[in-house]
């Protein structure tokens, strides 16, 4: 899984661009994206080799139902070359295909699992092992299909949906892009050309990305594996730096990819969407999800909440169809009831969310912020927890049930000639032993802090969403300082752990 980890992946980057702009430069524009889909699925099939072919598999597939959806398509007093009942049931045939594929890799040991516990059988668990980006894949190509069917697209040009499939920079963790904002892109003849002023902005994000994963996010996981970990019982300060510390990883991790995501995409010209800003400065959880995981929301919202009626069919069904839409947010993430629990927890929020501002109330910001952020750093115990025993086991530190500390867990900052010599806090956190440790603390008030005040590293780059996707700083010798300051001081990082580190949204 070497090519999962964020270091690897950064070696792995320049390499396939050097050899992409090498064939452009003697014009072999072709033989170029040839080879960007070559080095995805080399990419992709090194984690694990004989899950490229379900990948390609999944690309002809997709690539010839949404072929037949979308036949006749732009042409003048020209019926469809197939009816509407026919097309209809091409595509539930192919939204089927789809969601049996990733059913199976996904879910069906949990199905085993289940029918096991509740009939008492004993039908043997395949162990299957998730193929990796499989959620992402086939919610973006399930997304083609229906837009092929609403004829919002007739996609001829099958090297090109490979690359919109297998498009390395936004395999592993998404973002979840929509087949009309990114084959624009790579048919496009100029974004053959290199444009130094994007591999600046590209380098840089990228960087900060880096940073976030390798030095920041993996070392939260010390403290969250610890305080998580399965049988243990932490106490009130360690399920709390436990609890904390997951919640700032998961943050710094998702983040971190994303910036590389972005940053690796514009060294071809590519711009992805932005799929994560700020979440954790959200007043309410609606605008969390409009910050969190952005893409899968809209996903979320445009393929199954408004289907389902969306808000048009009464408040009764409104509140029904935003609980169901959360409810398989939480199993899309992991085959798992916490998983599910999770959903039903956001979905619950959202309701109540609803009700309360339907019913004109409102609520000062700050406070607004304090409960939103106190009510997702609870519900993410339930998604990071093994099993509901362990989950309880960190909810019952945190409410002080496991044993509460005879001293303010903070009091080590207070007195900082107890805190000893660098080396020792060094050696305190690569020991692991327990979550809270002063380090602990001093990390996760300087890295909250750094999430819920300082703009975020799209905001840092000033780059503006929109019709033209424009960057607004230009690159300066200050900038290269300090992206090259990131980068070495992320290898540093990386040298001195104890293993290479996966994506934690790899997992889901």
């Amino acid at each position: 899984m070497l090519f999962n980890s964020p270091v690897y992946f950064a070696m792995f980057l320049p390499v396939v661009a050097a050899i992409y702009f090498s064939l452009v430069r003697f014009r072999f524009s072709l033989a170029a994206r040839a080879w960007l889909v070559l080095a995805s699925l080399l990419f992709y099939g090194y984690w694990n080799a004989s899950y490229t072919l379900l990948i390609l598999t999944s690309i002809l597939v997709n690539f010839g139902i949404g072929g037949a959806l979308a036949a006749g398509r732009g042409v003048k007093h020209k019926p469809h070359s197939l009816g509407l009942g026919a097309r209809k049931a091409v595509l539930f045939a192919g939204v089927s295909f789809n969601l049996l594929l990733l059913g199976y890799y996904k879910y069906c040991d949990f199905f085993i699992h289940n029918l096991n516990w509740v009939s008492g059988s004993h039908i043997k668990e395949l162990s299957l092992v998730l193929p990796l980006a499989i959620s992402f894949f086939t919610f973006q190509q399930v997304a083609y299909l229906v837009d092929s069917y609403q004829k919002k697209t007739d996609e001829r040009d099958f090297l090109g949906y490979c690359l919109f499939v297998s498009f390395f920079p936004q395999l592993i963790a998404g973002p979840i892009v929509h087949h009309k904002e990114m084959m624009p892109q790579f048919g496009r003849l100029r974004n053959l050309v290199p444009d130094w002023n994007n591999i600046a902005h590209g380098v840089f994000i990228f960087s900060v990305g880096l940073f976030k994963k390798v030095v920041i996010a993996d070392t939260f996981a010390i403290w969250a594996n610890a305080g998580f970990h399965p049988g243990a019982a932490p106490g009130f300060a360690d399920a709390w730096a436990a609890s904390f510390s997951y919640t700032f990883q998961l943050y710094y991790d998702f983040s971190g990819y994303t910036d590389m995501a972005i940053g690796s995409a514009l060294l071809f010209n590519i711009r992805l969407p932005i799929n994560f800003n700020s979440p954790y400065k959200a007043a309410d959880i609606q605008d969390f999800w409009r910050r969190w995981h952005m893409t899968l929301s809209r996903w979320m919202k445009d393929y199954l909440y408004i289907p389902l009626g969306g808000n048009r069919m009464g408040a009764a069904r409104t509140y029904l169809n935003l609980f169901l839409t959360f409810l398989i947010v939480g199993l899309w993430h992991g085959a798992g009831w916490t998983f599910v629990a999770w959903g039903c927890l956001h979905g619950l929020a959202m309701l109540v969310h609803r009700a309360w501002k339907q019913a004109g109330m409102g609520m000062p910001r700050l406070l607004g912020w304090f409960i939103t952020f106190a009510f997702v750093n609870f519900s993410w115990v339930l998604f990071r927890a093994e099993s509901f025993h362990d989950a309880s086991q960190v909810y019952a530190g945190m409410l002080g049930f496991n044993g509460l500390p005879s001293q303010f867990p903070l009091a080590p900052l207070l007195k900082l000639s107890e805190i000893g010599p660098l080396t020792s806090l060094i050696a305190d956190l690569q020991s692991g032993n327990g979550a809270v440790t002063t380090l602990s603390w001093i990390y996760i008030l300087l890295f909250s802090s750094i999430a819920f005040l300082l703009p975020n590293s799209v905001q840092m780059a000033r780059f503006i969403e929109n019709d033209k996707h424009r960057f607004f700083f230009k690159p300066s010798l200050g900038f290269a300082f300090a992206t090259a300051l990131l980068i070495f001081s992320s290898l540093l990082s990386f040298i001195g752990g104890a293993s290479p580190s996966e994506f934690l949204y790899f997992n889901f």
